[in-house]
């Protein structure tokens, strides 16, 4: 078991810091502590928690560059990406604030009485986040989580712990409560089992692999633990002959290079209507051909490294030899670089069309009408997200209606906003983050009957 996690520039394969690795132990005195201050924090005035999620808030705003600056050397994140991610974390925290003091429950009417629900608090909320976007996603359940009045333990992922670090030194900056929030870096199978084990972790929020996923779901079951899984995808990126072919290959390369194609939600199997195949892809070319690959820091820079050595061979290890390609530009030397690439010519089975790849690679596969469109989309075990592009605004209802995922855009790649539900189908994951129902999904909903017929209160 190792001491210490080695954080690398993904861009420069430089040591940036070593973090001290959680044990089970550091697991369990946590939950202890967060249970303490939970009781506490649920026992406050919704005002007064509202009040001081505001200025936690304030306190990110106050250390955006900072925030960022760290994403960037920790995650290898662009620049431009990485300030906004810790804006989103800022507009969330005020997203959820707003939400304290509007947690309702309901008056339903029932003969010989007053019947009520109330929304309670879970208690201590265990968040295993991912790598990819390390920063926004752990907020995206900490800050509701924090709203409905838990408590939470977070344990960031392996290589990038550093910007969670500092979310939770700013969240006592705040004012927040000592160990409502407390961040245990360290390893999946040792602090990541430890908390999803733990009898006083009440729910378990999980983003990554669907593998892992399952396995967190299985050891949950014997405590019939709440639990918010975000897991893979292979999202499709609809384009039939009737759409604006010029704006649906222009939009295509970030829709699934972004993040270095480290995203879930990322566009990676392009199904062209085959009327409009041959022009689509001659648009494709240029496009996917001048993504500016390079220096996170430059401001220029669309496409960052990769986050690891082993993802980066995990990416080359997708991509058939002799497979039709067309290829972008990636610097040589340090660091985990990969070129944007789009395979052609490859059958619609192939493990590269079907199974999460986590890079900068996707597919293009023809279809025919329709129907044959929906079950090219629907041809993988996951179902988070998916673009269509066409002026029929019918189609576009019944395709909606039709693939199976749980995020869809029309004309565009937007997946993803806090003020919106965000979560999958099938096995890209169970149960929804984010938008207006955010904080209810750390509540237990109780019901009280009172009787109107009985002696005098």
């Amino acid at each position: 078991m190792p001491t210490a996690l080695r954080v690398l520039n993904p861009a420069t394969e430089e040591l940036v810091a070593t973090v001290p690795a959680a044990t089970p132990a550091d697991v369990d005195a946590a939950v202890v502590r967060a249970a303490a201050a939970q009781t506490a924090w649920a026992a406050a005035a919704p005002a007064d928690r509202a009040r001081l999620l505001r200025r936690f808030a304030s306190a990110v705003d106050a250390h955006t560059e900072e925030l960022a600056l760290l994403e960037v050397r920790e995650a290898g994140h662009t620049i431009g990406n990485a300030r906004w991610e810790a804006g989103n974390v800022r507009d969330l925290l005020d997203y959820a604030a707003g939400g304290v003091e509007r947690l309702n429950g309901r008056q339903i009417p029932v003969p010989g009485g007053l019947d009520l629900t109330i929304l309670e608090p879970l208690g201590v909320v265990g968040v295993i986040a991912p790598w990819n976007f390390p920063l926004p996603i752990a907020a995206w359940a900490t800050a509701p989580a924090l709203a409905a009045g838990n408590a939470v333990v977070l344990k960031p992922a392996e290589a990038t712990p550093l910007t969670a670090l500092r979310l939770a030194e700013l969240a006592l900056e705040a004012g927040l409560p000592e160990h409502l929030l407390q961040v245990l870096p360290g390893e999946g199978p040792v602090a990541g089992n430890a908390l999803v084990e733990h009898p006083g972790i009440a729910k378990i929020v999980f983003t990554g692999s669907t593998r892992v996923g399952r396995r967190i779901m299985a050891k949950a079951a014997d405590r019939v633990k709440r639990l918010t899984l975000e897991l893979g995808g292979k999202s499709p990126n609809i384009v039939f002959a009737d759409a604006d072919i010029e704006a649906a290959a222009a939009a295509a390369p970030m829709a699934f290079l972004d993040n270095s194609g480290q995203d879930c939600c990322a566009r990676t199997r392009i199904l062209v209507q085959r009327s409009a195949y041959d022009r689509f892809l001659a648009l494709l070319t240029p496009a996917v051909e001048e993504i500016a690959v390079g220096d996170p820091m430059d401001e220029r820079t669309q496409m960052g490294p990769l986050i690891s050595r082993a993802q980066l061979d995990r990416v080359r290890s997708y991509v058939p030899e002799g497979a039709g390609a067309i290829v972008g530009k990636a610097p040589e030397g340090p660091g985990f670089w990969y070129p944007p690439t789009v395979l052609t010519g490859v059958p619609e089975d192939a493990p590269c069309a079907v199974e999460e790849i986590f890079g900068p690679v996707a597919v293009v596969l023809p279809f025919e009408d329709e129907a044959d469109a929906i079950r090219l989309a629907n041809a993988t075990e996951y179902g988070l997200s998916g673009s269509l592009w066409t002026r029929d605004v019918g189609r576009a209802l019944r395709a909606s209606r039709a693939v199976r995922a749980g995020n869809l855009s029309v004309n565009s790649h937007s997946s993803v906003r806090y003020w919106t539900p965000f979560g999958g189908f099938r096995q890209s994951g169970l149960g929804r983050e984010l938008g207006p129902d955010a904080l209810t999904a750390f509540t237990e909903t109780k019901n009280v009957f009172i009787s109107t017929e009985g002696p005098a209160l």
